[in-house]
Order: C-alpha cells, then sequence, then structure tokens
C-alpha cells in the first residue's frame, strides 16, 4: 500500500479509523444495536459507533451477552445499520469470529461486504461471556494469534479495522493480558485492547506495556473506572467505547414510561418523559422521504407527454 503520513504515531490514509485518530487523538464511539440508536449516533454529531453484542443480543434476541448470537445475526444488523447511518463509522463487536481461522475470514469478508469499518476480535473460550461478567475463560494465545493473521489476510487493502481484545485479565492477571495483546499486535492486530483493567494504575500499566494503538471500555458498573476521552488521551488510549450507555439509557426510558402507563393507563400527565411527535419524526428524516414520494408521484414518461 506504499508508505503513509503519520500524525501522532498514527498512520494516516490507512483506514477510516486510523483517520479519526490521526485528527482527535482520542476517538470516542458510543455503543449502539440497531438503525436507529445508529442514527441518532450520527445526527448528535458522532463520526464512530461501536455495535455492541451485548446491546445486539438484548435488542435482537431479549437475551443475555452470553455466547448466543450467531456472526449471521451480527452481519444483518450491522447491513441495516450501515443501511440507515451511511456516513457513520461503524466498529462491530465480534466476540470470537464465528469459530476457526477460516470461519474468521469469512466473518471478516461479510463485515466488509455489510459497509463495517472494523471489527473487535477477542481471545475467551467459546461460548463467551461479557467482558465484566464472571466465569470468563481464554483459549490458548497461539489459537487467537492465528485467528488475528487470518482475519488481517482476509482484510487485504479494505478500509477496515482489526482490534484484538484479550479477557485474560480476569482468569490470569494483567501481565499476561500485556503479553498477549502485543502478541496479536504480531499477528497483525491494527490496535489491541485489554478488556476490564480494574483501577487507574491498572489503565497506567497496560499504556506503559501495550505497544501500538491501545483500546478503552467504559461500563457504567463495570470493572473499569470511567474517565473522560481528554483523560484517556492523556493516559495513550487512542479509542474509546461506551458500550452500553445508549442500552443503559433507553433500558431506564422504557421502564419508566410502563410504569406510568401501568399505573396511570394514560402518558398525558407525563409528556416530559417523552419526545413529540415531531421530534421523533426529525430523528428519522420523515421530510426527505415525503420529498422523494413526490418526486415519483409526479413522473410521466415522454411517450404519454403527446
Amino acid at each position: 500500500m506504499g508508505s503513509l503520513a503519520e500524525t501522532n504515531g498514527v498512520a494516516v490514509g490507512r483506514t477510516t479509523v486510523h483517520r479519526l485518530i490521526a485528527e482527535e487523538g482520542s476517538v470516542l464511539m458510543p455503543g449502539i444495536q440497531d438503525p436507529f440508536s445508529a442514527a441518532i449516533c450520527y445526527k448528535t454529531g458522532f463520526k464512530a459507533c461501536f455495535v455492541s453484542g451485548f446491546g445486539v443480543s438484548a435488542a435482537l434476541l431479549g437475551l443475555p451477552d452470553f455466547g448466543l448470537l450467531t456472526t449471521a445475526e451480527v452481519v444483518g444488523v450491522v447491513r441495516r445499520i450501515t443501511a440507515a447511518s451511511p456516513n457513520l463509522c461503524v466498529v462491530v463487536d465480534g466476540d470470537t469470529g464465528g469459530g476457526g481461522p477460516l470461519n474468521v475470514q469469512r466473518f471478516i469478508k461479510d463485515l466488509i461486504a455489510a459497509g463495517a469499518k472494523g471489527v473487535f476480535l477477542e481471545d475467551q473460550v467459546w461460548p463467551k461471556k461479557c467482558g465484566h461478567m464472571r466465569g470468563k475463560a481464554v483459549v490458548p494465545v497461539e489459537e487467537h494469534a492465528l485467528k488475528i493473521a487470518a482475519a488481517r489476510e482476509a482484510i487485504g487493502d479494505s478500509d477496515f479495522f482489526l482490534v484484538a481484545r484479550t479477557d485474560a485479565r480476569a482468569p490470569h492477571g494483567l501481565q499476561e493480558a500485556i503479553r498477549r495483546a502485543n502478541i496479536y499486535r504480531e499477528a497483525g492486530a491494527d490496535a489491541t485492547f485489554v478488556e476490564a483493567p480494574a483501577n487507574r494504575e491498572e489503565l497506567d500499566e497496560v499504556v506503559k506495556g501495550v505497544k501500538g494503538l491501545r483500546i478503552a471500555n467504559m461500563i457504567e458498573g463495570g470493572k473499569t473506572p470511567l474517565h473522560t476521552p481528554g483523560e484517556f488521551k492523556e493516559m495513550g488510549f487512542h479509542l474509546i467505547a461506551h458500550s452500553l450507555s445508549t442500552l443503559y439509557a433507553t433500558t431506564k426510558a422504557l421502564v419508566d414510561i410502563m410504569k406510568v402507563l401501568k399505573d396511570k393507563g394514560t402518558t398525558r400527565d407525563d409528556l416530559d418523559k417523552m419526545v413529540s411527535f415531531s421530534e421523533f419524526n426529525d430523528m428519522i428524516s420523515l421530510e426527505s422521504w415525503y420529498e422523494l414520494e413526490s418526486k415519483f408521484k409526479n413522473f410521466t414518461p415522454k411517450s404519454l407527454e403527446s
């Protein structure tokens, strides 16, 4: 692909995600789980988002992040998200990649065809669990490194950012997680993600020990303390996923309005808890669809004009 210019040590022009990191230093990606949350993410002004496996499992299946999603289901959701928000940089939680190296290659190619711009692949034993749940286990480091190498080959020259995630912190300690992250980088990852550091000291250890671009994940109520993108930029992290904020907020709103309906049977005294009809229509760009409809209502074939 030739030589690439660098800004703050980040290759510029290699992928969309590389360019965003070079421009901003530390990029915040809200977690989303469906086309509607992606559309709101883009309209709010974000350039990138993270398709959370936790969120998709809840929204699509109504089930916990317990290895129950299939790769085909994930690709289907991603395809609908990118169709609804084509200008949003979509990075996907790919869990363990769907199997062995050949499964990973097919999954990567399907994500690229669906319009995604990146993926996280983790080294958990299947069926995986949310990175902040108990009972996690990881595969041998060589096994996941092979998957990362296979993913790199499948990506080729595509505009696609590969993140290798390790969940070794909980079962084997932070230093083993750092060792694995560096091995996965050597195998071809664009960036690495040590899941669930327990405190600021461990975050600093990750920055000190992990080479290249580094990822952090913010989960309210999770194991890692919450920090701002500015604080992460100062520490030395480059990509920040706020994986579950929108899901948690949506859940609270749903629970609250359901209680109102159950207790009162009407929402007439609680309209402040909701957006208005017109506000919602603005979110889904209703007027543009009226314009498109009118365009085709007025079409007359030339052969009929005379």
